[in-house]
């Protein structure tokens, strides 16, 4: 057994092989790390921007962990409910990353949404709007950075945001007639 951390979220993986993703954030395999050589470099001062840019993409994220639990618990097919429980468990992390570079010990009190509804197809289709939107946002975030650490963590973000979209696409894909 092997002790690997991800460097986007921190949490740890125990498997025989690195995973081709951070299971818990989604981050990409190059972000996986030995466990020894596991660094948190998540103390920060944050610039006025980066400060504001990360405030906005943690309501994004709060936002969007709540909608895909909506629509998981909304969902009648059991792989798309499946697919939106897991997506909202990493936008949740996501949620966690932003307010680990806040030095938030809890992020209860920000905007929550559960605009979801009990159809899948339009439940795809929202959540292709919101994973657009973050890639957008986080490339947009990225590029404000001032701190290596805040851009490192908005273009993984997006890394991980663009397979959301692919997912969703594909997913899509079953209700075209």
């Amino acid at each position: 057994m092997k002790i690997f951390r991800c460097r986007i979220c921190g949490d740890t993986y125990l498997g025989h092989k690195k995973p081709t993703n951070c299971p818990f954030c989604g981050a990409n395999l190059r972000y996986l790390v030995p466990g020894s050589q596991w660094e948190d470099e998540n103390d920060v001062v944050l610039s006025t921007i980066s400060q504001r840019n990360l405030e906005e993409a943690l309501k994004i994220e709060v936002s969007n962990a709540e909608f895909y639990k909506c629509a998981a618990a909304q969902s009648k097919d059991v792989e798309l409910a499946g697919m939106f429980k897991a997506l909202s468990k990493i936008e949740a992390e996501h949620a966690s990353i932003h307010a680990k570079l806040l030095k938030m010990d809890s992020h209860g009190d920000v905007y929550r949404s559960d605009a979801c509804n009990g159809d899948d197809e339009k439940n795809l289709e929202e959540s292709l709007l919101r994973e657009t939107n973050a890639v957008d946002r986080y490339t947009l975030f990225a590029s404000q950075s001032e701190e290596p650490r805040v851009k490192e963590v908005f273009e993984a973000l997006a890394e991980i945001e663009k397979d959301h979209i692919a997912l969703d696409r594909m997913m899509s894909s079953r209700f075209v007639i």
